[in-house]
């Protein structure tokens, strides 16, 4: 009977470190191509480091070549472990520096969609200023759904997330943001952009782009009433079916004004049919003390308290 052979022998070395970092990121990119940017090496050099990396595994992580870059089953489980173990680094480096009170080390925030142009920059006005007291602090935003942001907070990978509050899960902890309101645009180029009076019939009548994720039940209550015959999965593309003329759809506030300044779009009897969201960040509970995490919190909390 044939013996097998362990796959990882020795210690895992600085090496090792950097291949699994450059794994991480072809992954998260989705490819070597997409990948060089970030890295800053050439799409040789991640083949080789790819190479290696299996090598040292004795493991096939992927598939690359005409039909394009996908991971393996094995690729996968190693690409979660790697997660865990960068995490763990991270976070050892983040509790040394604790020890000499100075901010060094990663802040990595998940945001949801198009908040960059809400008018309370509460996230952003203290990111300024925990940058402005620790100048390396490595900032690393990633914008994903609310979902994959909560998860991404209860495992670790992200420090603290910005999401709408549709229902309040028991492992996080909730800091009040701010409100968004939605109101129901069309297009300047739709039938009803001119209409004064629009009846209940002619708006049944229309076709609707709806939000393809979690909404409040407010929000899923306006939704009903209305004739759903498309979907998107963030404002940006319920904005693309709203101008092209075809579609009605909400949109925060905030996001569509660019559009109704310029004649656009326009709101359909805002008083009506508009709902709220609130918004807060997320942390997860009962996490080791992190210096960075700890310091940018008090300064989002010094923001609202300001701006209120």
């Amino acid at each position: 009977m044939k013996t097998l052979k362990p796959a990882l022998t020795g210690q895992v070395a600085d090496a090792d470190i950097r291949l699994l970092r450059i794994f991480r990121t072809v992954v998260e990119r989705g490819g070597f191509a997409a990948a060089e940017v970030d890295l800053n090496i050439s799409r040789a050099a991640i083949s080789t480091a790819m190479s290696d990396l299996e090598q040292r595994l004795s493991l096939r992580l992927c598939q690359r070549g005409r039909s394009g870059f996908s991971l393996t089953e094995e690729g996968r489980e190693v690409y979660a472990y790697s997660l865990q173990l960068l995490s763990a680094l991270e976070e050892f480096r983040t509790q040394v520096n604790s020890l000499h009170a100075h901010l060094k080390g990663e802040l990595n925030i998940g945001i949801t969609d198009n908040l960059v142009t809400m008018p309370q920059m509460h996230i952003t006005h203290a990111i300024g200023k925990i940058k402005a007291r620790g100048p390396e602090v490595m900032i690393n935003i990633r914008m994903t759904p609310p979902a994959e942001i909560e998860v991404a907070v209860l495992d670790g990978r992200l420090h603290l997330g910005v999401v709408p509050v549709i229902k309040s899960l028991p492992g996080l902890n909730y800091l009040p943001l701010y409100s968004e309101t939605s109101q129901l645009y069309c297009s300047h180029e739709h039938p009803l952009y001119d209409e004064e009076a629009i009846t209940q019939d002619q708006l049944h009548q229309q076709d609707v782009v709806a939000a393809a994720y979690a909404q409040t039940e407010d929000a899923l209550a306006k939704y009903q009433s209305l004739n759903v015959s498309a979907t998107a999965t963030d404002r940006e593309g319920i904005a693309f079916l709203i101008l092209t003329g075809r579609y009605l759809g909400f949109l925060p506030t905030h996001y569509a004004e660019r559009w109704v300044k310029e004649g656009q779009m326009r709101a359909i009897e805002p008083s009506r049919w508009q709902f709220s969201t609130e918004f807060s960040a997320i942390t997860r509970k009962g996490n080791r003390p992190n210096l960075i995490l700890e310091t940018y919190l008090s300064l989002l909390q010094q923001t609202i308290d300001m701006a209120s």
